[in-house]
Parts: C-alpha cells; structure tokens; sequence
C-alpha cells in the first residue's frame, strides 16, 4: 500500500477550493437552500450546520495544543500518514465524485434546525459560521507549516480509537468537507431533476 504524503500546500489549495464553493452557494435562493431532495436527507444548510458542528470538535482542540508545538527551523515539507489513520481519512474521501459509502451520522453531529426558522438571517448566521471556522481550519495549517507537528496526537471526533497527528486531522476534516461538497452537488442535482421537463 503506497503511503500518502500530506502536505500544507496540498492542504490550502483544497481547503480554498471548498471556501470558494461554499462562497457561490450564497448566490442561491432560499428554497435551494432549505429544500432537501427528499424526507430522509438533508437541505444544503442543514449540511453545512453538520460541518460547523464536526469542525467545532478540532477547532478547540488546535486552539489550545498548536500555539505549544515547538517550532521546527524549516518549513514541513510532507507527513506521510499512517496506515490506520489512511483507512479512517478514506472512509470520508469522496471517489471521483462519489461518496463510497453512506454512513449513519452520529447523533451529536447531526443538524438540529427548525424548518420553520430557515429564514435569510439563519441563512447568513450559518455561512458566517461556516466561513469563521474553516478559515480558522485554514489558519491552523498554516501554523503548523512550521511546527514540529509529530509532538502531538490529538483523538478524533468519536474519540480516542483513531488518533491524529495534526496533518492527518487537517486530511481527515478536507476529506469530510469534500465528501459533503458531494452532498451538496447531488442535492442540486436531484432540485434541478425535480424543476426539469
């Protein structure tokens, strides 16, 4: 199996490339964003809200542990990652387009909005939240261009049975936003198919 080399640079571009879908999908209407393809799924905000939801689990922890890393005298020029850890980040990443698997969300990540509340002002608060904290996604790979980011392990979002060093966090969190970026390109889809002649 080859081994996966993680890099800043790799990291940013992907990371830009979803803020700025993320950025275009504020040009669309409410009901674009509120109606979901079906009963068992979810709206384009209702994922974004599960986003904001899985990235406030590693926002603290980076806040609190990078600021301590000791730096390193040159800039990081990759990370291979770990055999585990590659299954876990594969498990998320999306597959030419295609989510592999459909797995049931855990009840503390889920979106818990009122449909009756998802007005315009909800709209805004969700995309600010959005965009405040993979901004802050994209400031800690950053950081950690420069730290010594094999002193630290932090535990996933369910906990400790899969630990990360920071670059495979960073590869981890990209890869669920890009298997949500999925997501919202087939629920697009599936509004358009629902509007077609």
């Amino acid at each position: 199996m080859a081994q996966l080399l993680l890099t800043p640079e790799n990291h940013i571009q992907r990371l830009n490339a979803i803020l700025n879908k993320v950025d275009q999908l504020q040009n669309l209407g409410l009901p674009s964003l509120t109606t979901p393809p079906n009963s068992k799924s979810w709206n384009i905000l209702e994922v974004l809200v599960h986003l904001n939801i899985a990235y406030g689990h590693y926002q603290q922890k980076f806040n609190q542990h990078i600021p301590k890393l000791p730096d390193n005298k040159s800039e990081n020029e990759g990370f291979r990652i770990r055999r585990w850890q590659k299954l876990v980040v594969d498990s998320q990443r999306p597959k030419e387009g295609v989510r592999k698997w459909k797995m049931k969300t855990l009840k503390k990540f889920e979106p818990l909005l009122d449909h009756n509340q998802l007005n315009h002002e909800k709209a805004e608060e969700i995309f600010k939240t959005f965009f405040e904290l993979h901004n802050h996604l994209k400031e800690a790979v950053l950081l950690c261009r420069k730290k010594e980011v094999s002193q630290l392990k932090i535990p996933s979002a369910i906990g400790p049975i899969v630990l990360f060093y920071l670059p495979e966090a960073f590869e981890f969190l990209i890869c669920h936003l890009e298997r949500h970026m999925v997501q919202i390109d087939e629920i697009l889809q599936q509004q358009d198919s629902l509007v077609s002649p």
